[in-house]
C-alpha cells in the first residue's frame, strides 16, 4: 500500500502572512486540524495546527488577527512522498511523534496530508482467516502509542539509559 492510496487529497493551506483569524476560519471550514504553510514557489515551508493557533493566542495576549501564521507555525516539516510505502510513513510518524505528515512531490509542493484518521479508516483487523493486512489495526495502534508517549518521559528514559551506573 502506498501513501497516495489513503492520504487526504483535498488539502487546505495558507501562507506565512495569513493571520491566525483567517487560518482558524480555513481550519473550521475545511474540518481539518492542520494547514500546510506554502511559501514562494509553492513549497511547504511550515505547518500550523489548531493547537499551535490556540497556544499562540493564549500565550501572547494578542488578538488572532494581529498574529501572522509565520510567527506560530512549526518550521520543522515532516513529510513523505505520495509513492512511499505506508509502513515507511508510519515509521516517520513514530520517530518524529507527529499525527500528520505533509505529502509532497519531488518539487516540495503539497499533494496531500497523511493523518492518523486516514490510517484508522483504512486499517484492517487480522483474524484467524486473514493473517496479513497491508495496514493492520496493530500498525495504527503501535504508531499512536509511539506518538503519544510523553516527550519528557522519553527524554528521562533516554538519559537514564545513557548514564552509566
Amino acid at each position: 500500500m502506498r501513501v497516495q492510496d489513503i492520504m487526504s487529497k483535498a488539502v487546505k493551506s495558507c501562507r506565512p502572512e495569513t493571520n491566525l483569524a483567517e487560518a482558524a476560519s480555513i481550519l473550521w471550514e475545511g474540518d481539518c486540524g492542520i494547514l500546510p504553510v506554502i511559501g514562494d514557489g509553492g513549497k511547504v515551508i511550515g505547518m500550523i495546527t489548531d493547537r499551535d493557533l490556540a497556544m499562540a493566542v493564549g500565550t501572547t495576549n494578542r488578538i488572532p488577527s494581529d498574529i501572522q501564521v509565520g510567527e506560530a507555525m512549526s518550521k520543522d516539516v515532516h513529510d513523505c512522498a505520495p509513492d512511499d510505502d505506508i509502513h515507511a510513513a508510519l515509521e516517520t510518524m513514530r520517530k518524529e511523534k507527529v499525527r500528520r505528515l505533509a505529502v509532497v512531490n519531488s518539487n516540495g509542493a503539497i499533494e496531500g496530508i497523511l493523518s492518523l484518521n486516514d490510517l484508522a479508516r483504512h486499517s484492517e483487523k487480522l483474524d484467524v482467516r486473514k493473517t496479513t493486512a497491508e495496514l493492520s489495526y496493530d500498525d495504527v495502534v503501535l504508531t499512536l502509542k509511539a506518538i503519544s508517549e510523553h516527550r519528557r518521559l522519553a527524554l528521562t528514559l533516554e538519559a537514564q539509559v545513557a548514564t552509566p551506573r
